[in-house]
């Protein structure tokens, strides 16, 4: 079974964590919600409480099929400040997996260099934050093993994304349609 750890900090954004969290599990990946805040529960931007499913130093990501960062500024800041996730993120993109980030977040893989020469989207106004980057602005873009997405409104489409990646496309495809997004 594919494994995909998604990553909470206090001021994550809930709906680009919980939306992708959703669409991923109705694919049957198993989403392990990891907190770098030393406790389960991480307080989201809008003051929403969510309980993690472990601790970052209880996991282990070696097992990781992706590695996926929800966006928010104050989320993002703590992100890139835990030196240990960046060097999780380093080593699975050195192997070439999936790592996607949304939002403010992307602007952690541009402070970490790996995005120079490559697309990259993200929340408008972070875009000089993406060393590197071509930036695209589309809701989603993808390079190689790298996802981002622009916000918010992406979240479900950034989902998707990671999903289509790890299960293919019609996995997707079937989850749109049991979520009613053709009917949109």
């Amino acid at each position: 079974m594919s494994k995909i750890y998604l990553f909470l900090a206090d001021g994550f954004e809930p709906v680009e964590a919980l939306a992708p969290v959703d669409v991923m599990r109705r694919a049957g990946i198993n989403v392990v919600t990891v907190s770098i805040m030393g406790r389960a529960t991480v307080e989201a931007a809008h003051g929403v409480k969510v309980v993690a499913d472990a601790l970052f130093e209880e996991c282990s990501f070696s097992d990781a099929d992706a590695l996926v960062l929800p966006g928010g500024s104050v989320g993002t800041d703590n992100l890139s400040a835990c030196a240990p996730l960046r060097a999780s993120i380093a080593s699975a993109n050195a192997e070439g997996k999936i790592i996607a980030a949304i939002c403010a977040a992307p602007m952690v893989f541009g402070r970490m260099g790996l995005l120079v020469g490559r697309r990259a989207t993200c929340y408008p106004g972070y875009e000089g934050e993406l060393a590197g980057a071509k930036y695209t602005a589309a809701a989603v873009e993808q390079d190689d093993n790298i996802i981002t997405a622009c916000g918010p409104a992406a979240s479900f489409e950034f989902g998707f994304s990671i999903v289509e990646n790890i299960c293919g496309g019609e996995a997707v495809a079937l989850i749109r349609e049991q979520m009613r997004f053709n009917d949109l």
